[in-house]
């Protein structure tokens, strides 16, 4: 391992990979990851879904400066498209009409939407139980994302700019040293005169073992399950199925249904596991809402979302230490974020114009900075 870089990035999820990989054309960079994989946490298992009207403004803003990636990555950058169209249905009983219609005002002018009534939805998606829905909104421009494709497009174009990658490199202590900052790893010890906590659900931990102020970032665990489909529903053809109140959703994966009960639990960062109660809560919410009789459970998991205080990312320096960049707490829309997050970061970590990245979006580097007033001491 070489023993300085210009830039540590701490963490192998898509938020490493996709800043490393934009900041290692104007930097050395060495990206540390724990696992020996990339991706082996979250970002792994993700819904993998582009949704335009998911998340905070912010997200939906960054989400919107993303899409031109996802439909052109550079040359090279994946073998197969990124993107495959899916659509994606918004659905409310007659009791939740209200919080329908809330969302579909938050998503106004950033994605296209169509009002449907419960019958009109039921002919969209087959897989509605008949007379459960009073209304729905589909948005036809939400597509199914390669996550894999993804990432492994970003480590290469890291690398291909000279990024060194390591796995099973747990950070074990860091300290501000005369070239930045002092690294120790499993892998051994290195030093960079910046480093980028994208470290997932353990960016306040990073933190702590840095000596920097945490910002109180929660993990929340997410679990999903697969099941068979019902045999006349052509599962291909079916949008993703969301709650008004994400109280459940359903999408097709791999010829079978991914579901999932919308929980959010507080967590501690861990390689996170199912619960058997959360898993029998998503067989109930998903089997009144749709024909699915589960009479086995294909698979089961959990990942960790992680949130701020005011469910906003952190992307930026931290204002009391010197060299230290916060990159964290996208909540679950890291994925579909990840091209114009990557930019955004290494824009403020080289100290090039972040104009080229926002555009006219409306969003400023300040109001997801962690030196913002909700993330104070």
């Amino acid at each position: 391992m070489q023993d300085h870089f210009d830039v540590a990035v701490i963490g192998g999820g898509i938020a490493g990979l996709s800043a490393a990989a934009n900041i290692a054309r104007g930097a050395s960079v060495v990206v540390l990851e724990g696992e020996s994989q990339p991706g082996y946490h979250s970002s792994g298992r993700s819904a993998a879904i582009l949704a335009q009207g998911y998340g905070s403004g912010a997200m939906q803003v960054l989400t919107g400066l993303s899409e031109p990636f996802f439909n052109a990555p550079p040359a090279g950058f994946a073998e197969a498209p990124l993107l495959t169209p899916r659509g994606l249905m918004r659905v409310a009983r007659e009791d939740q009409l209200q919080a329908l219609k809330a969302v579909a005002a938050q998503m106004e002018g950033r994605a296209a939407l169509a009002w449907l009534t419960g019958e009109e939805a039921e002919a969209r998606a087959p897989l509605l139980r008949p007379g459960h829905i009073a209304r729905a909104f589909y948005n036809p421009d939400a597509a199914d994302i390669d996550v894999h494709g993804l990432m492994q497009g970003f480590l290469r174009m890291a690398k291909s700019a000279g990024a060194e990658f390591f796995g099973k490199a747990e950070v074990v202590s860091m300290a501000p040293a005369a070239q930045g900052w002092r690294i120790e790893t499993a892998q051994g010890v290195v030093t960079a005169g910046v480093v980028v906590n994208a470290a997932g659900a353990w960016a306040d931990k990073v933190a702590t073992l840095a000596g920097v102020r945490p910002l109180g970032l929660q993990p929340m665990r997410r679990t999903a399950i697969t099941v068979a489909a019902p045999g006349d529903v052509d599962v291909q053809a079916m949008p993703m199925i969301v709650d008004a109140d994400e109280e459940f959703y359903v999408k097709p994966e791999a010829g079978k249904l991914m579901a999932s009960p919308g929980d959010e639990t507080p967590a501690e960062p861990q390689d996170a596991q199912p619960e058997e109660l959360d898993v029998a809560i998503c067989v109930d919410r998903v089997s009144q809402a749709c024909r699915i009789e589960v009479r086995r459970i294909e698979s089961k998991w959990a990942g960790l979302r992680s949130f701020f205080p005011d469910r906003l990312p952190a992307c930026g320096f931290d204002p009391e230490a010197k060299g230290f960049f916060w990159l964290a707490g996208q909540g679950g829309a890291g994925v579909q974020t990840a091209p114009a997050m990557g930019r955004l970061a290494a824009a403020l970590v080289l100290g090039t114009p972040v104009e080229e990245v926002l555009a006219d979006s409306g969003l400023a580097p300040g109001y997801i900075a962690p030196g913002r007033p909700a993330l104070a001491a």
